[in-house]
Order: structure tokens, then sequence, then C-alpha cells
């Protein structure tokens, strides 16, 4: 008799299938992870899953030696690239022939549009280059479940490519109201020395953008945490994958009712990502400010869900008022404790003292 199939999941077919290590925890050192040779790539690689994911999302990281490239590669699913270390290009084939050629180094962010062609490149002959993807595989091949139409479909989405300028680090701003600000763009140099928004209804001086890359339905934010300070907390649906970017600190999680926290200590190549609907909040314990970048799927643009259009419209509202945010004034007594006993740790002075004074007024 036939193999009965049933509760199969494609997208972890595909992934033993690809002969790769697959770690699964709450999250990740990716500067450190163990990789090995992936055929696929043409390239070191691992598959690093976080508890957050959801059932949308996936990261996978990849490691090319001094002087080396990937394969060639083409897929019908979207994906975001964050360099972690090392300096390389990207040649990206539009579909009327035009070639697209950019410089990334550590720290650079970028989307490939949608099935196209593309091949990346470390340009040092000495060190190597090594970065993170987040796409909706699972999604594509749980939805389609056949490798040739996601890996080998010639289809051609020309709207995905954008302006030229697009490709060289320009883009266009998009002003919507704080927390919605939008730049659109494929390719963000250095996420480093990025240009912020304001943002009051987060906390204690903080600003942010919201990335619109390759016109996908992936969503990209960043967000900035000025020293001595910690973001309110808030709560959402799973898939916001955490990329530090700047500075250190850690983040607290809870659900409602929990009487511990669990506790994520970050820096850059770390990851992690909020279980669905888990209570968290960031905290800055470094001497400069505290950048990190957050992707998901469905994006201001495209939400995708329903989850996703109530978080962009309540991720700075109160609870008290309907939204997904925790105020100052009624946080938790010990995180304000923790946070000075950890300030003191690394030396730095607490400014949150104005800010709760004015919360509580």
């Amino acid at each position: 008799m036939p193999e009965t199939r049933f509760l199969v999941d494609s997208y972890l077919d595909w992934a033993r299938g690809e002969g790769i290590p697959i770690y699964e925890d709450f999250g990740f050192d990716l500067l450190t992870l163990d990789l090995e040779p992936w055929a696929r790539i043409g390239a070191q690689g691992a598959i690093a899953l976080v508890k957050g994911r959801g059932d949308f999302l996936d990261t996978r990281v990849v490691e090319m030696a001094p002087g080396r490239s990937t394969d060639p590669q083409r897929h019908l699913f979207e994906e975001v690239v964050y360099v972690l270390e090392g300096r390389g290009s990207t040649t990206i084939e539009a579909p009327d022939g035009a070639r697209h050629s950019f410089e990334w180094g550590p720290r650079s962010l970028f989307a490939l549009p949608l099935n196209a062609r593309y091949r990346h490149f470390n340009t040092s002959g000495r060190k190597p280059a090594r970065f993170v993807a987040t796409s909706n595989l699972p999604l594509v091949l749980k939805a389609f479940h056949n490798l040739d139409f996601v890996f080998a479909n010639p289809f051609a989405f020309p709207e995905r490519f954008g302006p030229q300028e697009h490709f060289h680090g320009e883009g266009s701003f998009i002003p919507i109201r704080p927390g919605r600000h939008m730049w659109e763009t494929d390719f963000v140099p250095d996420l480093g020395g990025f240009e912020l928004q304001e943002w009051r209804a987060r906390g204690a001086g903080g600003s942010n953008i919201m990335f619109v890359l390759a016109d996908g339905t992936m969503h990209a934010h960043m967000s900035e945490m000025p020293v001595g300070t910690y973001k309110k907390g808030h709560r959402h649906g799973a898939d916001f994958h955490i990329f530090p970017v700047t500075g250190h600190g850690y983040t607290l999680l809870w659900y409602e009712g929990d009487e511990d926290f669990v506790r994520v200590d970050w820096k850059h190549g770390s990851v992690y990502a909020p279980p669905d609907m888990m209570f968290h909040q960031h905290f800055n314990t470094s001497p400069e400010a505290a950048r990190y970048l957050a992707v998901a799927f469905g994006g201001l643009r495209y939400p995708f869900s329903e989850d996703k259009r109530r978080t962009f419209t309540g991720m700075d509202v109160s609870l008290k008022a309907g939204g997904r945010q925790v105020e100052y004034e009624d946080q938790d007594p010990r995180i304000h404790q923790i946070y000075l006993e950890e300030l003191a740790r690394h030396g730095v002075r607490s400014r949150m003292d104005a800010v709760l004074a004015a919360a509580a007024r």
C-alpha cells in the first residue's frame, strides 16, 4: 500500500534534505554558529529557527570564504539580507537583461527582488563574509510544495526592481506619522549611520524608520534607544526577528500572569524573536545608542494579515486604550530596579528618572 501522508510540513521536509545544520532555540549568536558546506548555495550554511518565528519565516546563515562567491540563485520567495561581517558585492539581473550591482559591508541591509537571478561575492581575499537571510520560504513551500515551482520558475516581476538608484543606497522618504514613516529602497549601506525619525510614543526619546524593500511583503524596521534608556513594553504576533545593530543590552519577555521574566542578552550578531503575543521590553545598557533591526512578514504597505494590521495601528497605543503597549506607569516595578542594577554593572548613568516622573504625572 502507498505511504499515508498526513501532518506534512513541506518546509521542514525541504530543510532536512539540504544537508546543512538546522538549529532551533529561543535565540542565537549568528557570528559563532557552526556552518557546513551547502551544495545548493555553493558556500557554507546553516538554518537557524528561532522559537518565535511563527509559521511564515525562516533565517539562514551563509558564509563565503575569502575571494569566493555563491552559485547563481533564483527563487519564488522574498528574502531580506543583513550582513553580519565581511565585505562583498551582489549582482542582480533584471528581466530586461540589465544588471544591478552594489557593494556591502557589516550592518548593510538589502532585499532581493522577487524571483530575480542573483549572485553574492566576497570581495576580500583575506576574510570570510557572513550574512543572515530572513525569508518567507516556509510560507511558499507550505503553499505550493513543489521545488521546481519555487526554485526553477521563469516568471518575472519587473515591478519589484524600482529605480536604479535604489541599488546604490538612495531611496524615497515617505512621511506618514511618527512610528510609521517609511524609507523605500532596495539597499541600505550601513544601518549604524542611517537617519531615523523621532518616535516619542514608544518612550524615552526613541526613534525609528520603517523600510519598504523591493516593494515586497517582507517587513523591516529599525529602532534606536538613547544611552541610559529603555523602551515601553508591548506585544504582537509572532515572526518579528530582532537583530541588534549597535550597542548592547537585554530584553525581558513574559506572558500576562507570569511571575518571572525570560531574559535575552544581545549585541551585534544576535537574533531572537518574541513568541506570539508575549510581552517584551528592550533595554540599552551600553555607553552608546543601541539600535536594532526587526524583520517580519507583512509590512506597513502590505500587512498581509489582520494581526499585522492591528500591530501597526496599536503598537504604540496603551493597553488601556485597546492597543498593545504597556505604559511606563503601568509596568512591573521590578523592571526599573533590574535596569538600574544592570546600568551600575556597566558604569552607565540612567536617564529614566525624568521620563518616569513625567509618566507618573
